[in-house]
């Protein structure tokens, strides 16, 4: 009889009597399967999932006719491969061998590094669907309190009202968050991510009816699945319309995941646009701060920014280059421990109008453009970067939270900041491939599935993509995406300010910031011991400043409990913490490293009575100069844990060499 057996490398037809066992059927098979597969891992299953699965060795000695078995029967086999430089079965590729062999195309084997696009999709699927997500995924306490609030808009009485002070009619009950006419009349134009949740939630899931909760929220996605039940190879060698991608219109997101964007102090924003002005050129930062409630829109939420990093990167007229960020888990570690996080980027787009009285040039304007494809797909990378966790997702994320700050020039010529975040189909389309920005800002390219070489690519399936607009006519029709369309379908605008009464995290600034070296701006131990010098009655020196914590972080110095401290007087402001900081061991060291490099803080001379004036007042009498030394040398505060025996050693040094020449370092850095 002939038997049907399909795998993940095709389907194979073996003729075998029914006398046989499955010994000699799995003999057979072995002859037909590529030479990297495990024998002792081939399963066989009447079932496309695999459910009954048996191992082909716990069922070699049955006959094909105890089993049930006739001609023409399809099997369902799967097996795993062998690593090449072991032998041993591992079930996942070696990084120097092939991925699997479903992955070639015309005979030839698909490395790992060969034309992958920005993010490979996974050998099993992203939209792996999670059981109760509202039991397993942890997400933020702002959304947690977000989802316990009632959401509902208050409304006073009505002059339609007919009913007492303690009635409610339709004119006065309160309305949803996402009530269409509310949002209207105080100019809203997009919903937050709690209203728009509790739009779909309603429509989707309702209590009274008595049936099972569905998780409202699905993230896009348009990527080819990776784990096909039908049983075919994997892309590209097969593709059934289970797994490929259903065909994509566009339309405007209705809603954004981040409502304001608010700036802790405006000096913050001033001392990133100093670059430009020191500079002419352009500058990147990362936005550090955390999140909140807004309270302008219905369950809306605000990014609070309390710092801004600049990244090592390359400044030029017309854009910037990005290096290597090394030290990224560091620095975000560092705003951990002051309750921070990556909320954003920030860059510039200026050009000086040359009147010199500080206006630039307007780039951005509803004739040009506000947001260019290339810059589309800078925050779509970041965005995709960003997941946001929700309980409300069946794969229990859905959008992210990062958003896009432009500092540009205004109608009017003065410098403006625009807030920017790219929509959840935008971010799906650059993870799988699908689009690439063009030299025309307002314009984004549908790419290709050839390459440029004329062949076909082996990761990237473009499905058919479309947008609505409406034409010259009016009317709201369909249009084919191919080969380009406009920019704006990508992304949600935001709103940013300042507050009215600034109170922001780190009250400091004088500390030198980062990766300014060509500015002629570097991080040295002179500015640390400026940081924490605390004359002039400054108690808490300018400890409170995100740039020095993350270079006395990069120091090595402190502890992980002595950085957390240091963390925490530099964003509560607390004296008595500060005093158990200047005590700690890791401190003290730090304090005797600048010492000893010549850069501590300089103390103040103590004054000499009118007699000792008096006697010193000639330049020939050495004893004045030489007990000042000393007492600037050897006289160090209480919390200093030099002996006294080596201070006074170095006085009777000072006393026996009174004619040597002294050099008195903090007179001259006082001058």
């Amino acid at each position: 009889m002939l038997l049907r057996l399909r795998g993940p490398d095709g389907m194979i037809r073996i003729n075998i009597e029914k006398t046989d066992s499955f010994a000699e059927l799995g003999r057979q098979l072995v002859e037909h399967l590529p030479p990297t597969v495990d024998p002792s891992s081939i399963s066989m299953s009447p079932d496309p999932q695999a459910k009954d699965s048996k191992k082909l060795k716990d069922i070699a000695k049955f006959k094909l006719s105890q089993i049930g078995l006739n001609h023409g029967d399809l099997i369902f086999i799967n097996y795993q491969h062998q690593d090449a430089t072991n032998g041993h079965t591992n079930g996942e590729p070696a990084p120097s061998t092939t991925i699997s062999s479903t992955n070639r195309l015309n005979g030839k084997p698909i490395l790992p590094t060969e034309d992958l696009p920005v993010d490979p999709p996974p050998l099993t699927s992203p939209t792996q669907v999670i059981k109760n997500p509202w039991e397993v995924v942890r997400q933020s306490a702002l959304d947690d309190r977000l989802d316990r609030q009632d959401g509902k808009i208050p409304r006073g009485r009505d002059r339609m009202c007919k009913h007492g002070p303690k009635g409610m009619c339709d004119y006065c009950m309160p309305m949803d968050p996402f009530n269409a006419q509310y949002l209207t009349d105080k100019k809203i134009k997009y919903l937050s991510f709690h209203s728009y949740l509790r739009k779909i939630n309603s429509a989707t899931n309702k209590p009274e009816l008595g049936s099972s909760f569905i998780p409202p929220l699905k993230e896009p996605f348009f990527r080819v699945k990776r784990d096909c039940p039908s049983g075919h190879p994997q892309w590209p060698e097969g593709i059934c319309t289970k797994c490929q991608p259903s065909a994509i219109t566009l339309q405007p997101q209705t809603f954004r995941m981040v409502d304001h964007v608010e700036f802790a102090s405006f000096e913050l924003v001033n001392s990133f646009i100093d670059a430009w002005r020191k500079t002419g050129a352009q500058r990147v930062g990362y936005l550090y701060g955390r999140y909140a409630e807004y309270s302008e829109v219905p369950l809306g939420v605000k990014a609070i920014v309390e710092a801004v990093y600049e990244v090592p990167q390359i400044d030029e007229v017309d854009g910037v280059s990005l290096n290597t960020w090394e030290n990224e888990a560091a620095v975000n570690d560092v705003a951990k421990l002051c309750g921070l996080e990556q909320v954003g980027v920030i860059y510039t787009d200026l050009l000086d109008a040359g009147t010199g009285d500080g206006k630039v040039i307007c780039k951005r304007h509803a004739d040009s453009y506000f947001l260019s494809s290339l810059e589309v797909c800078f925050a779509a990378r970041l965005q995709a970067q960003h997941p946001k966790p929700t309980k409300w997702s069946d794969t229990g994320r859905f959008g992210s939270n990062f958003v896009t700050c432009i500092i540009s020039g205004d109608e009017t010529g003065q410098i403006a900041i625009s807030s920017y975040q790219v929509s959840n189909d935008a971010v799906e389309m650059v993870r799988a491939d699908l689009i690439e920005p063009s030299a025309d800002p307002n314009v984004m390219l549908v790419r290709e599935e050839e390459e440029d070489d004329g062949s076909t690519s082996r990761t990237r399936y473009i499905p058919e993509v479309f947008y609505r607009k409406i034409n010259e006519y009016g009317a709201n029709v369909q249009e084919n995406a191919k080969p380009s369309f406009p920019v704006e379908y990508l992304f949600v605008t935001l709103t940013h300010g300042f507050p009215a009464q600034p109170k922001p995290l780190f009250n400091s600034s004088s500390f030198p910031i980062e990766n300014r070296e060509i500015m002629g701006e570097s991080q040295q131990h002179k500015s640390v011991a400026k940081a924490i010098d605390t004359r002039n009655g400054n108690k808490l020196g300018s400890l409170s400043d995100f740039h020095f914590l993350n270079f006395l972080h990069g120091m090595g110095v402190l502890s992980k409990e002595e950085e957390a401290l240091l963390c925490r007087v530099a964003t509560t402001h607390d004296l008595a913490d500060t005093y158990q900081l200047f005590t700690m061991p890791g401190w003290q060291t730090l304090e005797t490293i600048l010492q000893a490099t010549g850069e501590s803080s300089p103390q103040k001379r103590p004054r000499r009575s009118s007699d000792e004036g008096g006697r010193g007042g000639g330049a020939g009498m050495p004893y004045a100069s030489s007990s000042s030394t000393a007492s600037t040398l050897g006289a160090r505060p209480n919390k200093s844990s030099e002996p006294l025996a080596k201070r006074l050693a170095a006085v009777r040094l000072n006393d026996r060499n009174e004619h040597r020449p002294v050099f008195e370092r903090a007179k001259f850095e006082e001058l």
